[in-house]
This record gives C-alpha cells, structure tokens and sequence, in this order.
C-alpha cells in the first residue's frame, strides 16, 4: 500500500484501537503484528537481511535464492503506479483547475521534440508554473514510448536514485535491488518518455543519467540556480518566463471568481510589473481579493481582529504593492487555526509538510486534514513529488511573522509520532518511505539541536525509520537517516546505538560496492560494540568485515610477508606463539626455497644433539627454512623431529653395524664407549678427531676406512668421545692394500660393502677374544700423532674447491651403511647429512 492516497487515519495507526495488521509482506521474517520486522531482499550479489534489532545481516545470495529476470509492467500496472506516485488529492476551488494560460506554443514544442526522442531541459524560476506545464505535455505523450511516460521527481534526489526509480517504474522486481552492471543493462532496455521534475543536478551527473538510458527521452525541469547541462549532451534548452498582463488578470479573475473592478485591475497590474507576470504570485493575489470580500478582512497579519472594520469588503483597502510582494502572512492570518498550525509544523520541518493523515495528529484538530486543501488553493503550498512543501519564499516569509516560534518543540512532537508511527506493525516500509522528507527533516532539526532530549529523540526516530527505508529501497533515505542517527547518538552518548548505525553504514557501504567506505564503519562499530562487551554484535560486524576482506582481496598477511596498513593480526592461539606483527625481515622472505626432499638438518647452534649437522652452509639454509616456514613452535616442533630422527638413525646404525659383520671384534667393549661432550648436551660436532683410526693414506671427511667403522658422532672403540671422524677398525688391515690381515675378504673400499655380509665367513663361535684385542691395540697407539693433525686442517676446506658437490674422491657407501638414518647421524665436516657422502657445504 502507498500513503499517498486519501486514506481515513486508522490505516495511519491513529484510531484509539490499532487497526488489524495486514499480512506480513512477501520477505518477511516476522509474523504479522510482530515487533521485529525482518525483511529479505537481494541486492546484487548480496542477500540482505534487514534485522531491526540487531542490524542488518549480508552475505553472498545462494544459487536459489537469485531472482528471476525482471520483467515489465503493463499500461494498467503503470497506471497505478503513476496515481500512488502523485501527491495526495485535495479540494481546490474551480480558478485553480483552469486552463494553463500562454502556454500552448510550449506544450506543442516540447510535444514535437519528445516526440522525435529527443531530450529537453525546462529551466524557470519558482512559480512560472513548470509543473502545470508537465502535466500537460506528460498528457499529451501518452502512447508515444513503448513504454509509456514516467513522471519521477528529482526532488532530494541524486542521479543514482533516479535511475533505480525509473528501473522500478517499468520493472516488476519486488524485494530486488540489482547491482550497477545489471541496472544498466536494464536501463538501457527501456524505451520511455521519462518526465522529472525539480532536477537538482546538471553537468557530468545529468550526463551519467542521459548515458545509461540511451533509448528514453527526458523532459527536466529546474530552476535556474541548478547547474547547467554539458555541451556534449545535446540537450534542447526551453526558458519558461512570466506569463502576459492579459492573461494574468485572466487568472487573477479565474481564482477570485468575477471580474476586477477598475481599482483592482489597476492594482494587478501594479503586482504584474513587480512579479514579471509569475503565475504564482497571482493565485496568492487572488486569495488575497477572496478573503477581503468574505468579510473576514477584520482580522489582520497577525490574526488580531481590526475593531474599525467596516462590514462590506469592498471598502477595505487592497493591500498594497509591498504587502502584495509578501502576501504568506496576510493569506495565513484569515485562514483556519487547524491551517496555520499546520503552517507552523511545515516551518518547523523545513518548509515540508506532513501528509494530511498525521496533521490530525500533530495539530490536535480532528478536521486538521482538510486544512491541505486550504493552503494549496492559496497557493501557500506545491506538490514535490508524492507530498506537498511550502512554495518558494513562503517559509521564510512566515518565520519573519513569527510562525517560527516554538519550532524545536513542534520537531519534537513530529519526531516522536513518526518514531511510533513507523514502528506500528500495520505500516508498511513503502508508506513509511512515502514520509521520508518530512521524518528526515524531524531528524536534522533535532540533530542539530542542543536542548536537553532532542537528540535521544532523533536517535529513536532514525532507529525506527532506517530499517523501513531499507526495506522499501528507498537507500538515499536509508542513508541519510542512518547519518543523522550516528551523529545524535554521539551527541547523546549513547554507544549502543551509534555502533548500530556505523554497521548499518557500512552494509549499506558493502552493497553500493564502497569497500573503504565499509570497512572503516564496520571496523568502527566492532571497536564500539567491544567496548560495550556485544559478542552478538561483534560476530554480526566481523561477519560483515570478513565479506568485505573477501571482496577487496585483503587476507591475513602469512608469515614472511609484512602486514598491509590497517590490516588486524588475528590473535593468537593460547597453545602457540604469534608471528610479529611486521612480518618476517625481506631479506629472509626472499631466501632461496629448501629442498623438501632433502634429509633434515639441525645446526649446532639451534640444537645439540650429537647428530646430523650437514656442514656449514647445510645448517644456514636449515636456518632459513626454519625461520620462513613458522614461529617459534614450528622451531620447537623441527628441532625435537630432527633429535629423534638422529636417535633413530643412531639405533639403525649401530644394529646394521653390529649386525653385519656378526663377529665379536665388531663390538665395542664396555669399557671403551663413547662419553658426553663438554657441555653435557651430547657429542660435539665439527670437531677432528683424536683416534688413530685414520691411517697414512689421509682419510678425508666423508668417507669411512673400515668395515667396522660407525659413522661420526656415534660411540668408537677408542674408549674416547666420538668427534666426528670415522672410528678404527677392530680388524687389523694392511696399510697397503686395505684388506684384513687375518684373511677376511671385508674391503676398505665401500663400494664393496654390500657383499660382505654374504662372502665374509662368519666368526661368531670360536676366536672371540683374539679378533677383538690384536687389532684394537695395534692402530691405536701406533699412528696417532700423525694422522690427526692431517685431516684437522686440510680437509676441511679441501672438498669445497676441488669439487662444487662437495665429493671427497672416495666412492659413495653402500646403502647398507649410507642410507638416510646413518647419513643423518653424521657430523661434523664430513658431510654426514648426505646420503651420498657429499659435504652439504
């Protein structure tokens, strides 16, 4: 239903009994006669729940929930929409429903060119009649445009509600707000005559209305302070002036209703040179004649009662020119008290009036409603769009008579009936948005003032309003109503309510593809509603904010990368560290990618564990990788992985060892294992060896010299704490040839490891103290100042600039000893982290 029909006040909710709610519109989430209204509505690719209670709650519309193609009306759905888009119908007295006058050469122009589908511009001052005008030409193009002729006011409109009225003037799309890029599609589909009137913008913005609707043709009318169309537009330029001396005493006649007598016709005259012959002015001149000769001339400007007044009206003089030129006050002065209330309430708004079924309400007069046919027939009032405003200079004319007086109350009194009108079960989004002028000029006036209430009241009202703005799409009211609320609630101290308008902001913000504009309202109202301890609010909010990082493409920076300018960093975790708040370093960032494939690698300097530390430049990019991959738990959780990799290699090494060569003398004594490092915390590493294990042949890092080897790190037979070479044999070998003396086929060269434990005889029951004691004693004190100061200094550094791979010369182990668990237990500098032999460095 729309408010812009004469409807009696109960459908207004102003009976003693509240009429009988209507069934809950289509969308809605609430039972009829429900305080909360919920409506669902799809805007662009948003599904938009408008929550009163709780704010307004978005996300991506689901596949089932998209509407249809809009389709169009027909000529008798157009019809009705035109008569509940006119203002409400009222009485006026027969001179006001006359022919327009000197107006026929205009109308069969604009005619001609609409006709052709070109567009016009009606520029006119105040009271030329452009209006009347309209309406005639609207009439005569009726049937010329596929579809039809729409009459749109510009009146408080931006270019951007003006094509969505005219997208829901032709389209059948209830609940449906399409986005920019479907509206213009569809927009440029229609083929209309597109009559709007009071355009408020001219330039680049009319050019923006003109180029989505390239198949309508508009006829705009506006005032001359408005700014002027581009010259690319290809506008016609109509002015639309005063009208002449005849055909103003014509209209003078027409409203008075009989002739002017001589001294009348020279006075209308005297009022033509003065208002440049503007229709207007002569309809208030006749108001003027019509109440001097009811015999109510008595009463003066101010409503007081002249006692020297005589009874005939033709003997009290005319007013004179200067009265005539600001004639509101003496026409609001013999007029009803219900009327000049009614005046006062329009003073207090800003020149808009109520509709004519809350002016009971607000004037106290049971028969206030009649008083808008009173004051449009006196020409005090005009129509803009669906409801009536004071005419131009009327407002200011009645505040310097004092009609202002008392204005912040009358606002006040408007403010809290809209508040309880609007929220009444009975009406509808589309009759409150029907209000919308009236209730946002409650809002500014009280907004802007300072007496104790008068915010609270505008915080209530806007609280009430916005969500039926909403719900009817009417968005530019939506928005203005939820400014007006944030800027009260701030002035009211009311937190609560200032963080629901900065969420309502910033949904709408959201659906008008404004992202900064969301984010900053939505960050706003989290900040608000955390102080005031809302988690509904909150999660509502954070929703909200996570759609709209969703959109613009902004996620949580990861670790390595440093964090965008008004970026949040999640909180973290109780059982794990948070990243900083700048990222990891560039120069980290950018650190050359880790093989994943390669074993893992522990440095010296991270931990201590005895085992697998792959050279130096192994161990630095470990150290890269583990400050790229994580925070200080993936450390924690890396260095404990690779101590029990290196214990279990240790293990597997020491099984496949003993287990190989199955002979005693492959076995460590009790009294000869391995102890502690310095430190305590396990074996050190890049460290030389001090054993005699190493013979004249200059065994380098990386290689083993012996079957009975172990690899770095691990216990050796010298009783000593290994240090990262390899351990003596506890089979005696041949300097020479590298083979056991006793006869056994095991080889120093590991190429032939693999056969040994199938084509060496096997030991195990006779001879278990002499393979064990011989050997062991012999290269142990024998050769041990000679090889250890060789390969503490040489080889070291020698494999790096004979070989890029690090190669020592001898051939890799067999995967019997050389295999990922034994090439991760090996330290030191002989490149032990790799299963090749190879020095990682």
């Amino acid at each position: 239903m729309d408010p812009n029909t004469n409807r009696g006040p109960e459908e207004y909710g102003e009976q003693d009994a509240p009429a009988t709610p209507p069934p809950a519109p289509s969308g809605s989430g609430a039972a009829a006669g429900g305080l909360a209204r919920t409506v669902q509505l799809v805007s662009g690719p948003y599904l938009l729940t408008v929550n009163p209670v709780d704010g307004s709650e978005i996300e991506p519309c689901p596949p089932g929930e998209q509407p249809a193609v809009p389709g169009k009306h027909g000529p008798e759905e157009r019809a009705e929409l035109a008569r509940a888009a006119a203002p409400p119908a009222v009485p006026v007295s027969a001179g006001r429903q006359g022919a327009l006058l000197e107006r026929a050469e205009e109308t069969e122009r604009l005619v001609r060119l609409l006709s052709r589908g070109r567009s016009v511009r009606v520029t006119g001052p105040s009271g030329s009649g452009r209006t009347r005008l309209l309406d005639a030409v609207a009439t005569a193009c009726d049937g010329l445009a596929p579809d039809g002729v729409v009459r749109l006011s510009g009146y408080h409109r931006t270019p951007t509600d003006v094509m969505y009225e005219l997208f829901a003037a032709v389209h059948r799309a209830p609940l449906h707000r399409p986005d920019r890029g479907e509206l213009l599609r569809l927009l440029g589909e229609i083929g209309a005559i597109v009559v709007l009137d009071d355009l408020e913008f001219g330039g680049a913005a009319l050019d923006e209305l003109l180029g989505a609707t390239p198949e309508c043709a508009f006829l705009l009318a506006a005032t001359p302070d408005v700014a002027a169309p581009s010259p690319g537009s290809h506008l016609e330029e109509v002015f639309l002036g005063g009208i002449g001396r005849g055909a103003c005493r014509d209209l003078l006649e027409g409203v008075v209703g009989r002739p002017l007598t001589d001294e009348e016709a020279a006075w209308a005259a005297d009022l033509w040179f003065e208002s440049e012959g503007l229709p207007l002015r002569f309809v208030q001149a006749g108001a003027l004649l019509r109440q001097r000769l009811r015999g109510d001339q008595d009463v003066d400007a101010y409503g007081e009662r002249s006692e020297d007044a005589s009874g005939d009206g033709r003997d009290v003089p005319l007013p004179t020119v200067a009265e005539a030129a600001s004639p509101a006050p003496l026409i609001a002065a013999r007029l009803s008290e219900a009327a000049r209330e009614t005046l006062r309430f329009a003073v207090a708004l800003g020149g808009e009036l109520p509709h004519q079924a809350h002016l009971p309400a607000l004037a106290q007069d049971t028969h206030a409603d009649a008083a808008l046919g009173e004051l449009l027939d006196c020409g005090l009032i005009t129509p803009a769009g669906a409801h009536y405003r004071l005419a131009a200079t009327v407002g200011d004319q009645l505040a310097a008579a004092g009609y202002d007086d008392g204005a912040g109350e009358r606002a006040l009194t408007a403010a809290q009936h809209y508040a309880w009108w609007a929220g009444h079960p009975s009406v509808t989004p589309e009759r409150a948005a029907a209000e919308a002028d009236a209730i946002l000029a409650a809002m500014n006036v009280l907004t802007g003032s300072r007496e104790s209430g008068h915010p609270s009241a505008a915080v209530l009202l806007a609280r009430t309003a916005a969500p039926a703005f909403a719900a009817a799409l009417h968005w530019s009211a939506w928005e203005r109503s939820l400014r007006h609320g944030a800027e009260a609630a701030r002035i009211a101290g009311e937190v609560a309510e200032e963080a629901y308008f900065h969420h309502e902001l910033g949904v709408l913000a959201l659906c008008t593809g404004n992202l900064d504009r969301a984010r900053a309202e939505l960050e706003a109202s989290i900040g608000l509603r955390g102080v005031l301890s809302d988690r509904r609010g909150a999660v509502a909010g954070r929703r909200a904010l996570a759609l709209v990082a969703d959109r613009s493409g902004t996620f949580t920076p990861p670790a390595g990368t440093a964090t965008p300018a008004g970026e949040e960093i999640p909180d973290a975790r109780t059982e794990e560290s948070a990243s900083p708040p700048g990222g990891v370093p560039a120069a980290l960032a950018s650190a050359p990618a880790v093989d994943a494939t390669a074993p893992t690698v522990v440095t010296p300097g991270l931990a201590r564990t005895g085992g697998a530390a792959g050279g130096r430049t192994g161990g630095r990019a470990g150290g890269r990788k583990a400050l790229v991959l994580g925070t200080r738990r993936n450390l924690v959780a890396a260095g404990a992985g690779a101590l029990l990799v290196a214990v279990l290699g240790t293990v597997v090494t020491l099984g496949a060892v003993s287990g190989s060569d199955g002979g005693p003398g492959d076995k460590v004594k009790t009294e000869q294992t391995a102890g502690t490092g310095q430190d305590g915390d396990g074996l050190p590493a890049d460290q030389p060896g001090t054993d005699s294990s190493r013979t004249g042949q200059g065994s380098r890092p990386g290689t083993h010299t012996g079957p009975g080897s172990t690899a770095p790190g691990t216990p050796g037979t010298s009783g000593r704490p290994g240090t990262g070479t390899a351990a003596p044999s506890t089979a005696a070998t041949d300097p020479t040839t590298g083979r056991p003396t006793d006869g056994s086929s095991s080889p120093t060269d590991p190429t032939t490891r693999p056969t040994t434990p199938t084509t060496r005889p096997t030991d195990t029951g006779t001879g278990t103290g002499k393979p064990t004691d011989k050997p062991t004693d012999k290269p142990t004190d024998k050769p041990t100042d000679k090889p250890t100061d060789k390969p503490t200094d040489k080889p070291t550094d020698k494999p790096t600039s004979q070989d890029p791979t690090g190669t020592t010369g001898n051939p890799a182990p067999s995967s019997a000893h050389g295999s990922g668990s034994a090439g991760t237990t090996g330290g030191g500098t002989t490149g032990g982290g790799a299963a090749d032999g190879t020095d990682n460095g």
